[in-house]
């Protein structure tokens, strides 16, 4: 038999280094920005064409290379950065494997000029495909400019696996972030056909942050500070009341290199866990500098994955530095009296001499058996005044209320409903009788948060704000379908400015998003103008910018946890963050109205989420509860 193990030619073995290496465009922008960053460049340049698809250009004015060097760096496993196996644990730079360009000549078109300082002319390298095309002197400026063209041309089998243009693009912003974010003393610029998204001076952090992220996040962030003989922790954490229900703000650096580590992060977490929730997410940029000898990077070619050599000291220091900044800066309480500012507003600054206690006035001639009725104290508390405001903020009937006390007891009497609503709540579960028996007495809202009726078998709960969103829910996932979803027009347009993702995000929604009755249109950099919200969300005072991030929010958290389909995320979004929340109170006529529009549901029974969302308790069990 002959032998059938063959070594790989380089070109295929570069392949398969790029599947590891280059999975989609974000990945050669990483590798390509990590490049600039180690050649010394002060300036560096990011221009996308296509979500990178046709064109990923890098620019900057770094060390450049010589002749040899700009050959040699596209050779497998060629690095300036490691020379023996012990400079492994003592790396410094962001790359050290050299296998990027390899692995990128050898699924793209690239052309690379570069020039060193030192040097008159440069030198221009073209490869399709790990071939040599062509080698020759050109003019450049000092730096290297590296072009990547048709990413994946000769394996269109990969490129069948990238995702559309918005949500290639939001990964490569996800990566200019991080290394912009890792290095606020370089200048930055990113461009996307022919649109500026970010332009970032060399500042420090905090600046860096507020340019990536929107000048509103200059007010949410706390600064965090510790030096150990272990590690140093520099960074800022975001303050509680900004935390959102979507990760994606949540970065930690280890000598400048952008990592992910569950561990770490649930270090922080627990610095915040009796001031959130369990499913929100605070935002945090931290710096953690160590040593290269107690950490392994070499654990996965993407170089986001380190092994520590003391992890459990590094998350307690982690933890417990959290910790005191939200103390520090009263964002937790603190036991100590002498800084509480809880109290400041109950300090007087008044001399003691000038305090004058309270004193207390009566009446000695009050006599409370006497046979006359005392007057009112005051017109503004009448009878009538007080009974008529009762009547306009609860009454259901519109007419003027009789102000004696005659009859009061008809304020107790159950009411009964009409057929249709009857009919619906025989839909719950409730058995026909022959005889008409009424089944439902006046409901009843019990803490603000479910509904309490009478039927026939017992006693029926309904969560109120599950129902609601189960309305919503399939009243939008029509809306979706059909493209009819009706719009009110808001008297003053808002203005709503995301984050450069999220703009990406909206743009990739925008045409579902008006068919749920939104009137939105793009007005400049990031922005967006809202110029009208859907007639479902009622005439009740609504922030239209605020509905408008938290339906991308929520958007995002929907396809993160349970991979919807987009419009079905959106839906979803859309009635989480427009449904009555438990707490609101309801009136007789909104109760009413909530409960036939549930029962007109496909499915009434459960919520959005799987959760139930009606209740019955059967007079048997009510009545084995009293022993009976």
């Amino acid at each position: 038999m002959s032998d059938i193990i063959q070594l790989l030619p380089d070109s295929v073995a570069n392949q398969i280094a790029a599947g590891e290496v280059v999975q989609r465009p974000a990945s050669a922008v990483k590798e390509l920005l990590e490049n600039a960053i180690d050649a010394g460049a002060n300036k560096i340049q990011l221009i996308v064409k296509d979500a990178g698809k046709a064109l990923i250009q890098v620019i900057d004015n770094g060390c450049g290379m010589s002749i040899t060097d700009a050959r040699m760096c596209f050779e497998r496993h060629a690095t300036s950065k490691v020379r023996k196996a012990e400079d492994l644990f003592a790396i410094r730079t962001m790359g050290f494997r050299g296998e990027a360009m390899a692995s990128i000549a050898a699924i793209a078109q690239v052309e690379m000029k570069t020039r060193r300082h030192e040097d008159e002319v440069g030198t221009l390298i073209e490869i399709e495909g790990a071939t040599f095309i062509k080698q020759e002197p050109v003019a450049a400026a000092e730096g290297t400019s590296i072009s990547i063209k048709n990413l994946f041309y000769n394996t269109p089998a990969r490129r069948n696996f990238l995702k559309s243009n918005p949500a290639e693009m939001r990964h490569i912003i996800d990566e200019f972030q991080r290394v912009a974010m890792a290095n606020p003393a370089i200048g930055f610029s990113l461009h996307h056909d022919g649109v500026e998204i970010y332009r970032l001076p060399a500042s420090a952090l905090k600046q860096r942050i507020v340019h990536l992220f929107g000048n509103n996040y200059n007010q949410r962030l706390i600064p965090v500070e510790e030096d150990t003989s272990i590690i140093n922790l520099k960074g800022f954490i975001g303050k509680p009341e900004f935390a959102k229900k979507t990760r994606g703000e949540q970065f930690f650096f280890v000598n400048n290199r952008f990592i992910k580590d569950p561990y770490l992060n649930h270090a922080v977490n627990r610095a915040y866990e009796e001031l959130l929730p369990d499913d929100n997410f605070p935002l945090y940029v931290l710096f953690i500098d160590i040593d290269p000898a107690k950490i392994d990077v070499n654990v996965h070619p993407t170089k986001t994955e380190i092994k520590y050599l003391d992890e459990k000291s590094i998350y307690a220091i982690l933890h417990s530095a959290v910790k005191r900044s939200l103390g520090r800066f009263n964002i937790s309480p603190t036991i100590d009296f002498d800084q509480e500012t809880g109290f400041s507003s109950m300090i007087t600054h008044k001399a003691p001499e000038e305090i004058v206690p309270p004193s207390i006035s009566f009446n000695p001639d009050f006599n409370p058996f006497a046979g006359d009725k005392p007057a009112p104290r005051d017109s503004s508390y009448s009878q009538d005044t007080s009974y008529a405001s009762f009547s306009k903020n609860y009454g259901s009937g519109g007419g003027k209320m009789p102000t004696s006390t005659k009859n009061w007891g008809s304020l107790y009497e159950i009411a009964n409903h009409s057929p249709a609503q009857q009919s619906a709540l025989e839909l719950a579960g409730t058995e026909a009788d022959d005889q008409f028996v009424p089944v439902q007495k006046q409901l009843m809202q019990l803490h603000n948060r479910y509904i309490i009726s009478q039927i026939k078998s017992g006693l029926m709960l309904i969560d109120q704000q599950s129902a609601h969103e189960r309305v919503l829910y399939e009243r939008f996932i029509l809306h979706l379908e059909d493209r009819k979803g009706a719009s009110q027009q808001s008297l003053f347009p808002q203005t709503v400015t995301l984050s450069p993702n999220d703009y990406e995000l909206a743009k990739s929604l925008l045409e579902d998003i008006k068919s749920l009755g939104f009137e939105v249109r793009e007005f400049g950099k990031n922005t967006l103008v809202i110029e009208g919200i859907p007639v479902d969300l009622g005439s009740n005072n609504i922030n239209e910018t605020q509905l408008f991030e938290h339906l991308i929010e929520g958007f995002k958290n929907s396809q993160q946890e349970l991979k919807l389909d987009k419009r079905d995320a959106l839906a979803r979004s859309m009635a989480r963050n427009s449904a009555i929340k438990s707490g609101t109170v309801l009136g007789q006529a909104e109760m009413n109205m909530l409960i036939e529009q549930l029962f007109a549901c496909k499915t009434p029974n459960f919520s959005i989420s799987g959760k139930p969302v009606i209740q019955t308790i059967g007079l048997t069990e009510l009545d084995k509860k009293f022993d009976k």
